[in-house]
């Protein structure tokens, strides 16, 4: 079955209120096909108005057909950015495919947090770990166009999308390629915040099932999904300014694990961030300024 069946025997064409309502019955979320007719009437994703008045126009079956296979795909778990080509995030609109993770609206806890983390500093040079394309490390350029802002990511097809992000948003994001901070390794470098949303889902847990379309090297990290963030703790304070943070995002239920791995490498001001559902989403801290 498709996802806009017709059983339209008449003459008429089909309008958009009713291609509309044929994908609400099959389960597609209003604001999901919304979305999809406008990209496939290549309308702006903002102009859900837009259809309201124009419920009674016809749609051609070249159009109907497009739609019918995006909300097919939709039906199947398929994130909304892969289908539509593009995912806002803290105000900026990226282009994201199936070579990196859709970018999800609990990660500007992340952001928030440590755009103030580097409050008051002048020109705080900041890295994002694990950029996939690119949202944290740009949300941070756009916010503190001070700042020198560095992305890494093992992926040189998550890289590209990255650096494609950058140049069309005019951001001036340094990125390379590496394994977390291991290419960082004899730079010298150091950082007044790092920030990562890495990989922390267990490698067996039920719910990579429903995240089938997106990379799954961007999705779990071993037995207990803390591997990469085991990893990224040990590794950072060699590159943290003194009094630096060191900021991460992780899994519902990870938080006091994280906190420990935290506190146990030296952290001080070791704390965790709720996000907008209230869950302790992200964990970080600081640096001591003397060791």
């Amino acid at each position: 079955m498709t996802a806009t069946s017709y059983s339209n025997n008449s003459s008429h064409p089909t309008t958009i209120a009713q291609a509309l309502q044929a994908a609400t019955r099959q389960g597609l979320e209003r604001l999901d096909a919304q979305g999809l007719l406008l990209h496939t009437l290549g309308r702006s994703p903002h102009d859900r108005a837009w259809l309201l008045s124009h419920d009674t126009d016809a749609l051609d079956a070249d159009t109907l057909a497009r739609f019918d296979q995006l909300c097919a795909r939709r039906l199947d778990n398929e994130p909304m950015g892969y289908l539509t080509g593009w995912q806002e995030f803290f105000g900026l609109t990226l282009q994201v495919d199936h070579r990196v993770l859709v970018p999800r609206p609990d990660t500007e806890t992340l952001v928030e947090w440590a755009l103030q983390a580097v409050l008051g500093l002048q020109a705080p040079r900041m890295l994002d770990l694990g950029t996939g394309s690119g949202a944290i490390a740009l949300a941070l350029a756009h916010a503190r166009p001070d700042a020198a802002v560095h992305a890494v990511d093992a992926s040189p097809d998550a890289l590209a999308v990255a650096q494609g992000n950058a140049r069309r948003l005019g951001l001036p994001v340094v990125f390379s390629q590496g394994s977390w901070l291991t290419g960082h390794s004899g730079t010298g470098a150091t950082y007044a915040l790092i920030a990562s949303n890495p990989p922390y889902i267990p490698q067996h847990d039920p719910h990579l099932a429903a995240l089938v379309h997106e990379p799954l090297q961007a999705l779990a990290a071993g037995a207990d999904g803390l591997d990469d963030i085991r990893a990224i703790v040990s590794q950072a304070p060699a590159h943290l300014d003194p009094g630096g943070w060191l900021l991460l995002e992780h899994g519902y239920d990870q938080a006091a694990a994280v906190r420990a791995l935290l506190q146990a490498q030296g952290f001080t001001q070791v704390q965790s961030r709720r996000d907008m559902a209230g869950i302790e989403r992200c964990s970080g801290g600081q640096w001591p300024t003397v060791k």
